[in-house]
This record gives structure tokens, sequence and C-alpha cells, in this order.
């Protein structure tokens, strides 16, 4: 049972705060949840479909509160999800090691973090329309990893919007939050076709980060500007790459 963890108060104290941080960019917080529940020794077969189910909840509130803010790009997230609905689902029906796949994503994330630290450039230069195929491969293939590893895909998804010039940082975090919602679900309901149960305690762990979630969205939509944002963002993303190189 996912209450009889041992320490699960200090877990139960963490998780909204990870999903302060993840919301407050527009994520829904997969990675860090993946994190803690390795650190914590949650049985394999849990950790999956409750990271899923809690991506619902905190990128649900996370649009939310960006919607509201009139961040959303509705063209922008449908080239995306277009591909990654269906590929999410599909991933989410595969139980697969995903520990290579891990590794590489951990190291990809660096580049990302040193382009949010301004390393490779100033974040300059004009918006660019994503091109059909764009859209098409980009949502697919982060889709696809989205459901086989049990994340969203959006703290892959907002750097790639940004380093390729496809939206501003707000913009971003409303399509990324939109995108894991939708990937969170297909690869939720992928885990479901196959037998997977979801344990009912899994709802008291949302209870507790849809706190951190709310407070997060909210400040990261209306109070932080954008460079705070874009080191928020860096600090999340090494907090996902030493989870992904080390749990």
């Amino acid at each position: 049972m996912i209450l009889d963890i041992e320490h699960i108060w200090i877990f139960l104290l963490l998780l909204p705060v990870v999903a302060f941080l993840y919301a407050s960019v527009g994520h829904g917080g997969a990675s860090g949840y993946l994190a803690l529940m390795a650190i914590f020794s949650f049985a394999p077969e849990t950790m999956k479909p409750t990271a899923l189910l809690l991506n619902l909840f905190v990128a649900g509130i996370a649009f939310y509160h960006y919607y509201k803010a009139g961040y959303f790009n509705k063209k922008l997230f449908l080239s995306f999800a277009v591909a990654s609905i269906p590929l999410a689902f599909i991933g989410g029906m595969i139980e697969v090691d995903a520990t290579i796949y891990k590794k590489i994503l951990a190291v990809l994330l660096i580049f990302a973090i040193l382009k949010m630290l301004n390393v490779f450039g100033k974040e300059t230069g004009p918006i660019q329309n994503v091109k059909l195929w764009q859209g098409l491969l980009v949502g697919g293939i982060i889709g696809f990893f989205s459901g086989l590893i049990g994340i969203g895909g959006g703290i892959i998804l907002t750097p790639i919007i940004l380093l390729l010039h496809w939206g501003k940082m707000k913009e971003a975090a409303a399509v990324s939050a939109l995108f894991i919602w939708v990937n969170s679900a297909a690869g939720l309901i992928g885990q479901v076709s196959i037998g997977v149960e979801i344990a009912s305690q899994s709802f008291v762990l949302v209870a507790v980060a849809l706190v951190g979630g709310f407070l997060g969205s909210y400040y990261g939509s209306k109070k932080f500007n954008n460079s705070l944002l874009r080191y928020m963002l860096a600090f999340v993303l090494i907090i996902a790459s030493v989870k992904l190189f080390f749990v």
C-alpha cells in the first residue's frame, strides 16, 4: 500500500514542493515524482500510473492558470498534440526497461540547461512558425517516450520550443501544460488497457500535490518574470537530469 511506505510523511512533505517547482513553469512534475518514488522505494508497478495520475491534476491546474493569464497558443499546441496523443497511448501500453533512454535524455537535458542559462547565447530572435512535419515529428517522439516512461513530456517540449524560437517562455509553459495533460491521459489509458490498476491511495497523493501545483502555477503565470522563470526552469531541468542519471 502506498501510504504504508516507510517515512511516507517525509515524502508527503516533499511532494507539494516538487509540484510547486514544476507547475510554476507549466509542468506536471512526473520526472520529479518518479524520482521521489524511487528514493522512497515505491513498488515499481505503482510508480508509472501514479506519476501519470499526478500529472493529470497538476498539469491541469497549471494549464488553467496559464490559460486564464492569456498565454495559451492553440495552433502551437495542436502542432505537437496531433501525433503525441496516439503515440503516448501506444507507449503507455509497452512495459520495457527505459534505463538507456533515461541516460540519453539526461545528456540532452544538459544542453537544454546550458541554453536556459544563456551559455549558448541570449534567447533572442523572431518567433518562427512550426512546420507541419516538425510538429508531427517532435510531438510524436516526445509523446511515445512520455507514455513509455510515465512522464508528460513537457520537460522536453518546453526547451525545444524556446531553443527553436517557436514561442516565448510563458507561451511555452501554457502549451506544455496542456501537452502534458493529454499525453498523461493517453499514457494512463494505455496502462489501464493492459490491466494496470490505479491504487486508490494515489488520490491522497493527488490532493497533496495539488496544493503545490496550484500555488506554483498561480505565481508562475502571474507573479514571476521571464528571467526568473528561465532560471527556475533550468533548476527543474537539473533536478530531472540528476534523477535520470542516478535514480
